[in-house]
């Protein structure tokens, strides 16, 4: 597999206290929420890393430097315009004017994430137009595409569980065909939190 066309394209909120997992705050408080959040980006930076595709970082708010995201494995970027999904489609429209044949994005609240499974869902974009990895509560973990089509992300009621069902109804009403992969928990709760802290 040629990895250069592969894009892995990671978004990330820039780790401020009071500022990230804000759902886990509300329970745990600011300080826990940040522990727990650079946690999860410890785990995202070694999956990311376990995957051989070309890696684009997307900071919410500015890029950093010396934040153990080495330049020398991660380009750099800074997230681009409105609602989540405007942001998303934009860092897709950059890749693939970069060159890619395949892309994917994550986020940075699924820990169970791998290597492995991020290349595998470049694999499946061999013959597959989409590739979705699909959580608990409605969402994804990953989404990826080997053409540009940012329709699958207009009208989308993001942080709803009606946005994996939407995102799948695109799809098909594209003609397109999309491989789902394994369902991974994500972290959003204090009760997400500690169902899977004793496995990561």
């Amino acid at each position: 597999m040629d990895s250069r066309s592969n894009i892995l394209l990671i978004f990330i909120r820039n780790p401020r206290l009071g500022k990230v997992k804000t759902r886990l705050a509300q329970t745990l408080g600011d300080a826990e929420a940040l522990r727990i959040y650079l946690t999860l980006l410890e785990k995202t930076r070694q999956a990311a890393l376990g995957s051989a595709a070309q890696r684009w970082l997307f900071y919410s708010d500015a890029v950093a430097s010396g934040d153990g995201w080495p330049e020398s494995d991660f380009e750099k970027l800074v997230q681009h315009g409105g609602d989540l999904g405007a942001r998303m489609a934009d860092a897709f429209r950059r890749a693939f004017a970069a060159g890619a044949a395949r892309v994917l994005i994550i986020g940075s609240d699924c820990p169970e994430l791998t290597g492995a499974l991020l290349d595998d869902a470049f694999a499946h974009l061999h013959h597959d137009d989409f590739v979705l990895g699909p959580t608990p509560d409605g969402g994804y973990y990953l989404l990826g595409m080997r053409a540009f089509e940012p329709s699958v992300f207009e009208e989308i009621a993001w942080s709803t569980d009606s946005v994996r069902t939407a995102t799948l109804e695109k799809i098909r009403v594209l003609g397109k065909t999309c491989t789902l992969l394994p369902e991974l928990s994500d972290v959003d709760t204090e009760a997400d939190w500690r169902k899977l802290e004793g496995r990561i």
